[in-house]
């Protein structure tokens, strides 16, 4: 049986040469300054990393694929930097992009969250073309399509529920919270990290969050925005203080993004369907 290393410092500085780690798994680890020299990751997966100044020299890249979290910071290929190109392709395959970025005032929240709610819709209504397991199915280990609603229902649940509406427990259990979040911190927020729900009921929670987002938005007024919210959110997170217009733009840059990723795993979900 594979040896497991928990909460350790004993490879500090260490050296592996002629190493087999093949299967090896690292989670919450630090390799802040690593380097690595002559070593084979083919069909190697970093996800929720933080590469930021990482360097790839005379490295083998056939085939590689990188999704930004955020898309910030410049991304150079062979001294080309191709950040903009990036950025602008997917703003011309996602125009609402554009129009996130625009939000200012709280008739440009209105309008986002509209033109927002029209593109789920859409969305949703595609997904409901498929039958309930690809709803359920992983692409490349991103989250399901109803894991991506989950994460939504947990997302407003922080950002609306807690920040901006003063909510003292308002983590619905089927909330999906970011990846690194503990098992016992999302129990403590009432959270079950266990729990396989159908679509229709998230789709049904999912809808309950959208109409708490709805009222919230519709009221808001330009002052509301400047106003500034402070609540402890989750345990890893604690306590945070936001202007309303953050915590709303927030929201909206969640939905926004989230499709984007649903809807690229549909397409591929659809096509091997086909």
């Amino acid at each position: 049986m594979a040896a497991e290393h928990t909460d350790t410092d004993a490879f500090r500085g260490a050296t592996f040469r002629h190493a087999d780690l093949a299967g090896a798994e690292f989670r919450n680890v630090d390799l802040t300054g690593a380097a690595f020299h002559s070593v084979d990751l083919a069909g190697a997966t970093f996800r929720d990393c933080d590469l930021s100044g990482v360097r790839i020299v005379a490295s083998a890249v056939a085939d590689l694929q990188v999704s930004r979290h955020g898309g910030s910071g410049r991304v150079v290929v062979d001294d080309v930097d191709v950040t903009a190109y990036v950025a602008d392709e997917l703003d011309r395959r996602h125009p609402e992009r554009v129009r996130l970025r625009a939000v200012r005032t709280a008739d440009d929240v209105r309008a986002m969250w509209d033109t927002l709610e029209r593109l789920w819709a859409d969305t949703l209504a595609r997904a409901e073309r498929l039958p309930e397991a690809a709803r359920h199915q992983r692409v490349d280990d991103e989250w399901s399509f109803v894991e991506t609603l989950r994460h939504l229902v947990f997302a407003t649940d922080v950002w609306v529920g807690r920040l901006i509406r003063d909510e003292a427990s308002p983590y619905h259990r089927l909330g999906l919270p970011p990846t690194d979040t503990s098992p016992a911190s999302a129990a403590e927020l009432g959270i079950d990290l266990a729990a396989r729900p159908s679509y229709a009921d998230v789709v049904a929670v999912f809808a309950d969050r959208r109409r708490r987002v709805r009222e919230v938005v519709a009221a808001v007024t330009d002052a509301e925005l400047a106003e500034t919210r402070t609540a402890a959110l989750t345990p890893e997170w604690g306590v945070e203080s936001h202007p309303v217009g953050e915590c709303l733009r927030v929201v909206l840059a969640e939905h926004c993004e989230h499709r984007r990723f649903a809807v690229r795993d549909l397409t591929l979900i659809e096509a091997r369907s086909a």
